[in-house]
């Protein structure tokens, strides 16, 4: 058969891609070698998503993904203390399928086995692939690998990075020298970071009081020494009381037999995932006997007889393991720690990427801070987080265009975590929120050049720019303004004009033109959950305020909006507010977005 895009995956980036693409124009066929399509946010029970959590950063599928989720969520989102957003891993996974079956031009073959990538000159020709048992041969104009691992890389012979770069190479701060790379085993055994089988836990009733204190069995011991069981159990919980676990502190990362997730052989790498399923569901037991039964399986996934397309289940483990790092694209341009690192203290931005003639080559914003998972203590990372908003987030960064496209093969581009970064970048760029995006900007680019007949290097940025920002469903931002929020009435143009005028942008990521009436936080869009709060707000002086009921009882408060937030920094005391928002009892925190009245 021949299909003019094809997206290979399984990740978000790749069902993220797969539905710009065909919004835009291209008969998309979208592959997945299991039964779901969401990757992280779904398939894989990553349900606590990290990053671009202020709203000026919920842009595009990202946004819209966040906002349909509390629409489907009935209690809300504000269950768990890792994150902002929690939700049931079916919610998500309903939500893209709905999406993709509204899309004439996007065609889904689940549970589809690769075979082999043909390949001629600088271009990708077909794929070969299993369906249903039969071989299907797959003639292509584009591809797009959205997989978490890199799949079609070794097998189109696509140059491409796995593991360490020495500080060296691109003087990251944070790498090893080339001296340690050469000499400590570590770096051999531990390539990548860790991948997590993910489980999902459910809580019966109230916490046992007083809470158990049974200690945890190796290899878990010390999995709650830092915070607690309880909040260890609660870290990620999520609606209707399921739990998400995915643990790093002695819990179930899995940081064994790396190299041989990346066998060619599938045999080989099916033992090593099914340890790794078997130490997720030991963990779940440790668990469960520690709180006294408090926390029982929960038994939300596809599994054994189970029809596996389902949305439903009788098994506890995620349909596949959470992918933090794989092979890494060899791109026109390679994102590294240094381009994701604040260019001031406090507020700032990192560097904004542009291209030879000083023009903004930028497709989509992340702000992960940097998180790398290895075995043993915290890996040292230079600091890009400030306080906003009462909590800490990170810096804002971006993507540039060229870390997209195959530096080798005209027709090949990344969707999904392994677009071209180095290894340091990686623990900032692979979240779920970013990933949504840049597989945006992925399947909007393949559109724009088959429509012009031309490979995907020769599109002026600019109109790809323009694309995602003037996109009816989901306008995406490719330009760092911390103080414009998705739904400022301005926040299109503003977009434009620092595109056409880099100097707008301030070094604190400020817009630089006039303030509109809009910036008072009155055109704040109200929430399913939210409720007024009345009290005396108490600013500590170190970035952190509380709110003072008339009860006596204080809550911590954040903001995720910039009206806000900058109100509340402009408070030199303790002041009587009334303020709308939500309530978190696992944070625990109030989460506020505009003052009432």
């Amino acid at each position: 058969m021949t299909a003019p895009l094809v997206v290979w995956g399984g990740g978000t980036g790749a069902v993220a891609a797969a539905l710009q693409a065909a919004r835009s124009g291209a008969e998309t066929l979208l592959l997945t070698p299991g039964p779901w399509l969401g990757g992280m946010v779904s398939a894989a029970g990553v349900c606590c998503p990290d990053g671009n959590e202020l709203t000026p950063w919920q842009t595009g599928l990202w946004g819209a993904f966040l906002r349909e989720l509390e629409r489907q969520e009935p209690s809300g989102l504000d269950h768990n203390w890792v994150s902002c957003f929690g939700y049931r891993p079916a919610t998500a996974e309903a939500i893209l399928r709905r999406w993709c079956s509204q899309e004439a031009r996007l065609q889904w073959w689940p549970s589809v086995q690769l075979q082999a990538v043909e390949r001629r000159g600088k271009r990708i020709a077909a794929l070969r692939v299993l369906r249903g048992g039969a071989a299907v041969r797959i003639e292509l104009e584009m591809l797009i690998d959205g997989s978490d691992l890199g799949d079609t890389f070794p097998l189109a012979e696509a140059p491409h990075r796995f593991g360490w770069e020495a500080r060296e190479c691109w003087q990251e701060p944070s790498a090893p020298p080339q001296r340690d790379l050469d000499l400590d085993p570590f770096f051999h055994r531990q390539p990548v970071q860790s991948p997590t089988w993910v489980a999902m836990g459910l809580l019966h009733g109230d916490p046992p009081s007083p809470f158990a204190t049974a200690p945890l069995p190796a290899p878990f011991a010390g999995a709650s020494d830092a915070f607690g069981l309880e909040r260890t159990v609660t870290y990620g919980r999520l609606p209707e009381g399921l739990v998400m676990l995915n643990w790093p502190l002695h819990g179930n990362d899995w940081h064994h037999q790396l190299p041989q997730l990346f066998d060619p052989d599938p045999a080989i790498r099916g033992a090593v995932e099914q340890q790794m399923q078997l130490h997720s569901l030991a963990f779940l037991e440790a668990l469960q006997q520690a709180s006294g039964g408090w926390l029982q399986p929960g038994r939300c996934f596809p599994g054994g007889s189970d029809d596996p397309s389902a949305l439903t289940g009788a098994s506890p483990l995620a349909l596949m393991p959470y992918w933090r790092e794989g092979r890494r694209l060899v791109g026109l341009e390679v994102v590294t720690e240094l381009q994701l690192l604040p260019t001031a203290s406090g507020q700032a931005t990192a560097p904004v990427p542009t291209d030879g003639a000083g023009a903004i080559s930028s497709v989509a914003v992340g702000n992960y801070a940097n998180d790398h998972h290895y075995p043993g203590p915290d890996w040292p990372l230079a600091p890009k987080s400030c306080r906003w908003g009462g909590r800490w987030t990170g810096t804002p960064f971006c993507i540039p265009y060229g870390a997209l496209l195959s530096a080798d093969i005209d027709n090949l581009l990344a969707a999904d975590k392994g677009f071209s970064t180095s290894h340091m970048a990686n623990g900032a760029t692979r979240l779920q929120p970013l990933i949504f995006n840049i597989g945006q900007a992925a399947g909007a680019a393949a559109a724009l050049a088959l429509g012009r007949a031309v490979p995907p290097a020769q599109l002026p940025v600019r109109d790809l720019q323009e694309l995602l920002l003037s996109d009816p469903i989901a306008p995406a931002a490719v330009v760092p303004l911390w103080d414009t929020p998705w739904h400022h009435p301005a926040w299109q143009a503003r977009q434009r004009a620092v595109l056409d005028d880099p100097s707008r942008l301030g070094f604190d990521g400020s817009w630089g033109g006039a303030a509109s009436p809009a910036d008072s936080g009155a055109s704040v869009p109200a929430e399913p959950h939210e409720r007024p709060w009345q009290g005396t707000v108490i600013p500590d002086g170190q970035g952190s305020f509380s709110l003072e009921l008339a009860s006596g009882e204080r809550w911590p408060l954040i903001t995720l909006e910039p009206s806000l937030n900058g109100w509340l920094n402009r408070l030199d005391g303790p002041t009587d507010a009334a303020l709308i928002g939500c309530r978190n009892s696992a944070g625990p925190w109030l989460r506020v977005s505009r003052l009432a009245g």
